[in-house]
């Protein structure tokens, strides 16, 4: 098979298979695992501090010298309710004390929140070539400082419309992340309700409308797959869910053991968790939120007051009482190295003949 095309070009890989950014799982191991083997392994920063980002950059560098791709989260904070705030923080409170979780309450006075603005010097000084990104398009000054030093864009979209504002703003590639992808929502137009297109429809339809390649995300996790998308014109693909219970994944025991058990119709688009629209496997929490009838403060609000209970829940294993991001097609998870879950791709890709 012919792994060569626009997308190893631009990207400076081998094989046009991406490790998905997900923040909390993802660590500088799986990313540099992945790059080793010729994929592009993908470093989620969104919403830390300078210092953390620079500091997961530089263990990346101490472990390849391969290329690989930071992911930036490009939201701005919104204006919120502060009594819907406080109701959340209540309720909270409360479905902590009967589950024996620990809550600390927040003063929202004291809430940070780290700006993508703030990151962008360390990713130029620090000569990351790929920068992708979500929930929105950086602004024109940003844009503009990325492509005099060289860096190549990638940006996230969930329908046609956002591919083409993308398109537009000077991106390099497109991700299409349709509705079956795990974790968060790229989506950032705010005129229409939650775009739920499937990545086997949204593929084609950006391949037949931009001029820029497409990276297929959602559903990929096998042989089939990948080649499945290529036939539909995708470039490349981006894979997510497969490396979750991976050996460097920071996944706790118990959310791995429910990825391998999954069935498809197990998990759920949800905003209880931060805020924004993810896909995760339904749980206590997600029945309790949703069932209490609160309005839920938007991201990156509702995120930081539910941190502290998500925290405390996985570090006791309790996978009722935290987010347990997954796509449609998780189950199967494999417990197994990085490397071993990208090659098992790359070589289902390759026994595969398609006539």
């Amino acid at each position: 098979m012919e792994w060569k095309n626009e997308i190893t070009d631009l990207l400076k890989i081998t094989y046009p298979v991406i490790q998905a950014p997900m923040l909390g799982t993802t660590t500088p191991e799986m990313v540099a695992a992945v790059a080793e083997q010729g994929g592009l392994g993908s470093l989620p920063v969104g919403g830390l501090s300078p210092d953390r980002t620079r500091e997961l950059i530089h263990k990346i560098k101490s472990i390849t010298g391969k290329p690989f791709a930071v992911n930036l989260f490009v939201n701005e904070v919104p204006e919120y309710n502060r009594d819907d705030a406080e109701a959340m923080q209540d309720f909270l409170e409360k479905f902590s004390a009967e589950n024996q979780l620990v809550f600390e309450r927040q003063s929202l006075d004291a809430l940070r929140f780290y700006n993508y603005r703030e990151q962008v010097e360390i990713l130029i000084a620090e000569n990351i070539p790929v920068i992708s990104f979500t929930f929105g398009i950086p602004d024109e000054e940003t844009i503009a400082a990325f492509k005099q030093n060289g860096i190549t864009l990638v940006g996230t979209a969930t329908c046609l419309k956002e591919a083409v504002l993308l398109e537009k703003a000077g991106v390099d590639a497109v991700v299409a992340q349709g509705i079956e992808a795990g974790g968060h929502r790229g989506s950032f137009l705010d005129d229409g309700p939650l775009p739920q297109v499937s990545t086997f429809v949204l593929v084609p339809e950006m391949v037949g409308r931009i001029g820029k390649s497409v990276i297929a995300a959602g559903g990929i996790k096998s042989g089939v797959t990948i080649r499945a998308a290529f036939q539909l014109g995708a470039k490349a693909v981006q894979v997510g869910t497969a490396f979750i219970a991976s050996n460097e994944s920071l996944a706790f025991p118990s959310y791995k053991t429910a990825l391998q058990r999954a069935q498809a119709t197990d998990s759920a688009v949800t905003r209880v968790y931060s805020g924004r629209w993810a896909r995760g496997l339904r749980n206590q929490f997600m029945d309790a939120v949703e069932e209490s009838g609160l309005t839920i403060p938007p991201y990156p609000i509702q995120n930081i007051l539910t941190a502290g209970l998500r925290a405390n829940a996985r570090q006791a294993d309790r996978k009722e009482f935290t987010n347990l991001w997954a796509g449609q097609a998780s189950a199967g998870a494999e417990i197994r190295s990085s490397a071993d879950i990208f090659t098992r791709l790359i070589a289902e890709t390759e026994a595969l003949h398609i006539v």
